[in-house]
């Protein structure tokens, strides 16, 4: 493994578990606000799951970059970049997320941009349930998907 492909293994890893404590996070305050009806605890469940899929993108960057050669530009760079990291480029990597990974991980990053662009008071809760219920498959099949892909990194 090269020198650059080596520190890259070591940026994902360090970010794939940020993004874990950040799901559980968002996992315990979804608990807090049921439990509670307290609408104060939906604002960091929405912070939780921005900051999970800021991460996700922060790994997809670092690949798209590193090993690409290419982010992509323009308004719609954030959802290029999912479809970027689910195709593979011949004869330079194979895909870094499956479609299934893609498709769920979208419904994230549009809910980042709901949350950067809208008053928290503004939520709606059933949307943040829906984002909740989903996390743990979201996670494990990204973890899935950038174990694969680190296992490519670790051929290099």
């Amino acid at each position: 493994m090269t020198g650059g492909a080596s520190a890259l293994v070591g940026r994902i890893r360090e970010e794939l578990k940020e993004i874990s404590r950040t799901a559980e996070r968002a996992r315990f305050l979804t608990e807090k606000a049921l439990a509670s009806n307290d609408d104060g605890f939906w604002d960091g469940v929405a912070l939780n799951l921005h900051s999970f899929y800021t991460g996700v993108e922060r790994i997809l960057e670092e690949i798209a970059r590193e090993v690409d050669g290419a982010l992509p530009t323009g308004p719609e760079w954030h959802r290029d970049l999912l479809l970027q990291m689910s195709a593979e480029i011949p004869g330079k990597r194979p895909a870094a997320l499956s479609r299934e990974t893609r498709l769920l991980l979208d419904e994230y990053q549009g809910f980042r941009h709901i949350v950067r662009n809208l008053y928290t008071f503004n939520l709606r809760p059933e949307r943040l349930r829906n984002l909740i219920q989903h996390l743990p498959e979201s996670m494990d099949l990204f973890h899935k998907d950038m174990e694969g892909f680190l296992a490519f990194l670790g051929g290099l």
